[in-house]
């Protein structure tokens, strides 16, 4: 019985391993060959469209205020116009939906386009080019396609967690339990770690949008030190759960700006 077990997850460990590394896919805006399984830009704005609602609904729903709505969209909208967002269009759908929630300060996006800030947040900015950093990073997330890599890390993830439960449990043995939680914990970790990535590609990815729609990329600096502020004391915001720190960010963001434009910023930037 023991062997045969071993034999079962072996299998099932090389078909996880072969299923991720075996399929791999170039990215036409970043030029990045990257892991997504299966997964198509249509299943991802179908996922994504099918998560929308449910996610809105957990913030309050859409903001009413049919002045602030109409801003996002429209920043929205001309980050992904005038930029390299741009050729994503023919299989992506970008929406920028401002949330409700006054006291969450977050913004996130889903696989296929569709990007969300929350009032608290969006209260805290001070100009366009501000909000303009916080989509455009979001937006960078879809670009990036990494909603589909996390997918398909997941997926490994999971096949090897199966493996190693089923290589290492002893039913005559329940104390054996607690290596499957090891298992899992670590492709916990994995997951994280690949997550810290994508967001400070995204942080780089939303300099180059900003400069392409005429925005000072410098404004997301000042995005990072507002962030900064709002964790000084009492309760973390909850966008510190699924990004990097301000401060750890801040100077990767002005290396990125020099890398981007090693000539200087170009004159009439928006801030």
């Amino acid at each position: 019985m023991s062997r045969g077990r071993f034999v079962i997850a072996a299998i099932i460990a090389i078909i996880s391993l072969v299923a991720y590394f075996g399929k791999s896919s170039e990215n036409p805006v970043t030029g990045e060959v990257q892991r997504v399984g299966d997964i198509t830009p249509d299943q991802e704005v179908a996922l994504g469209l099918q998560a929308a609602p449910e996610m809105a609904q957990q913030f309050g729903g859409l903001s009413q205020s049919a002045e602030a709505r109409q801003l996002v969209t429209d920043v929205c909208a001309r980050l992904v116009s005038r930029s390299s967002v741009q050729p994503s269009t023919e299989y992506y759908r970008y929406d920028c939906h401002l949330l409700a929630d006054q006291n969450t300060v977050n913004a996130f996006a889903l696989p296929g386009g569709q990007v969300f800030i929350t009032e608290a947040l969006m209260r805290r900015l001070d100009t366009e080019g501000q909000l303009a950093g916080v989509l455009g990073h979001e937006i960078a997330h879809v670009v990036g396609r990494h909603g589909a890599e996390h997918i398909a890390k997941q997926q490994l993830t999971q096949g090897l967690t199966g493996a190693a439960v089923l290589a290492t449990y002893d039913p005559n043995n329940p104390s054996t339990q607690g290596s499957a939680a090891v298992a899992m914990m670590i492709g916990q970790l994995i997951n994280m770690k690949f997550g810290r990535e994508d967001e400070l590609e995204s942080d780089r990815l939303g300099v180059r949008f900003m400069g392409e729609a005429g925005y000072d990329p410098r404004s997301m600096v000042r995005v990072m030190q507002i962030l900064a502020e709002a964790g000084g004391g009492g309760r973390q915001p909850e966008f510190f759960s699924t990004h990097p720190s301000p401060e750890n960010r801040i100077g990767r963001l002005e290396e990125a700006i020099a890398a981007e434009f090693p000539n200087g910023l170009p004159a009439g930037l928006e801030p």
